[in-house]
C-alpha cells in the first residue's frame, strides 16, 4: 500500500522531528511512504528525513498561496497514487482532505496543538467529517480533540509522537565546585515563554544565595532580537541563545537541569528528550508536561506565565545542585517505560490496521 504523509514544512524540530520514526512504523508494516512538504522553511528538518531514505518532495512556494498549494498537492497525489493520505498540521490537513475528497481516497490526520486558533478551531471542526481517523499526540490534545473539534470516540486514536531511546547518552550528575548547567530547546517564539525565563532571571539577580549558574537556549526562530534585546535591557548574565542545535543529545548530556517555561505545548518532545537523558526539568504546567512531571519527584511544574513562581522554583532547584541527578534518574525511568519503543510502534500499527488491510492481503503464494 502507498501513503502519502503530508506536512507544513521541513522546519526544525516540532511536528517534523518525529516523522523518520513515525513512517519507520509504517514501512515495517509493509506500506510504501513517500513524503509532501507544502514549503521549505528553514528545511532543518530534511537531513534527518534523507537518513531515513524518506522520498521528499518539497513545493517551492510560501505559506499564504493556498489555492497553488492544493493544484500543487493534487497533482502530487494524481502521480503517486497513495491508498491513504497522512496530514499533519491544520494547513496540511486541510488542502489534503480536499484532495482526498476529490480524489476518493481516505485521510488520516495528526492533531499536535491544543492551542489551536478560534479560526482553525472552527475551521477544522467544520471539516472533521472529511479525516476518517484523528490521531492525537498526547493525552492532553485527544481531550482538545473531543471538546473542541467535537471528534467522535470511534473516529479518534491516540499515537504519543516520542519514542524513547535507551541507549541515548545521560547527563553526567553535577559535582561540588562546578557551574550549574542547565539547558533549554525550543523555537525563539511567544509561545515558548521565554521571555518570562528572562524577567525570572531578573528576579534573581539580587539573590546571592545562588551558586554559579547558567543557562543556554537552544534554537532558533524569528523572536531573536527581541530576546537579545531584553537580555541587554535587563543586563542577564547568566542565560545564553546557542543557536539551532544538530547534536540534541550532546547539548541534553551536558547539562546538569533544564527548564521550559512554555506558554502552550502539546505533548512538547524536547522536555522528553530531556527526562530521557536524565534531567529534571522545570517547566510550565501545559499540555503533555503536566501528565508527565511529576512535581518535587521527577521535576517541578509552575503556572505558565509567571515569572516570580518560575524564579522560586529555579532558586529551589539551585539551591540544592547536589538533588538533581536523583530526580532526573526518576524523570527518565518514568519516560522510558511510558514511551518504550514496543509501545509507540504497536500504538502506530493499531491506527495502520483500522483504515489499511496488510500490505501482503489478496497475494498469493
Amino acid at each position: 500500500m502507498r501513503i502519502a504523509y503530508v506536512i507544513n514544512s521541513l522546519e526544525g524540530g516540532g511536528a517534523a522531528f518525529p516523522v523518520p520514526d513515525i513512517t519507520r512504523v509504517m514501512r515495517g508494516a509493509g506500506h510504501d511512504v513517500a513524503l509532501f512538504a507544502l514549503t521549505r522553511r528553514d528545511g532543518r528538518a530534511l537531513p534527518a528525513l534523507q537518513a531515513a531514505s524518506l522520498p521528499v518532495q518539497v513545493r517551492p512556494g510560501g505559506e499564504k498561496d493556498q489555492l497553488a498549494a492544493l493544484r500543487w498537492l493534487d497533482r502530487c497525489i494524481g502521480a503517486y497514487r497513495p491508498d491513504l493520505i497522512w496530514t499533519s498540521l491544520t494547513r496540511a490537513t486541510v488542502l489534503g482532505q480536499v484532495v482526498g475528497l476529490a480524489r476518493r481516497v481516505p485521510v488520516v490526520s495528526w492533531q499536535h496543538n491544543a492551542g489551536l486558533s478560534r479560526a482553525n478551531i472552527r475551521l477544522l471542526r467544520a471539516l472533521r467529517g472529511l479525516s476518517r481517523i484523528w490521531v492525537a499526540d498526547s493525552r492532553c490534545v485527544m481531550d482538545f480533540m473531543r471538546d473542541r473539534l467535537a471528534i467522535p470516540a470511534d473516529r479518534a486514536a491516540l499515537w504519543p509522537i516520542f519514542r524513547a531511546d535507551p541507549a541515548c547518552p545521560v547527563a553526567r550528575p553535577w559535582q561540588p565546585g562546578e557551574t550549574v548547567r542547565i539547558g533549554s530547546l525550543g523555537r525563539l517564539h511567544w509561545a515558548k515563554g521565554y521571555d518570562v525565563l528572562c524577567h525570572a532571571l531578573a528576579i534573581l539577580k539580587t539573590d546571592g544565595s545562588l551558586p554559579p549558574f547558567s543557562i543556554s537556549i537552544a534554537g532558533e526562530g524569528a523572536g531573536r532580537p527581541q530576546l537579545e534585546a531584553l537580555i541587554r535591557d535587563l543586563r542577564l548574565t547568566t542565560l545564553r541563545l546557542d543557536g539551532f542545535c544538530t547534536d540534541v543529545s550532546g547539548f541534553l548530556a551536558a547539562q546538569h537541569a533544564y527548564v521550559q517555561p512554555s506558554r502552550r505545548e502539546g505533548l512538547c518532545i524536547a522536555v522528553h528528550q530531556a527526562m530521557q537523558a536524565g534531567l529534571p526539568p522545570l517547566a510550565s504546567s501545559v499540555g503533555e508536561i503536566s501528565h508527565t512531571v511529576t512535581d518535587g519527584i521527577s521535576g517541578r511544574l509552575v503556572p505558565p506565565g509567571d515569572a516570580p513562581a518560575l524564579a522560586a522554583a529555579l532558586a529551589h532547584m539551585l539551591r540544592r545542585p547536589e538533588a538533581l541527578a536523583g530526580m532526573g534518574q526518576a524523570a527518565r525511568a518514568h519516560v522510558l517505560d511510558r514511551f518504550a519503543p514496543a509501545r509507540f510502534d504497536a500504538a502506530g500499527r493499531a491506527i495502520l490496521e483500522r483504515v489499511l488491510p496488510p500490505a501482503n492481503a489478496g497475494t498469493g503464494p
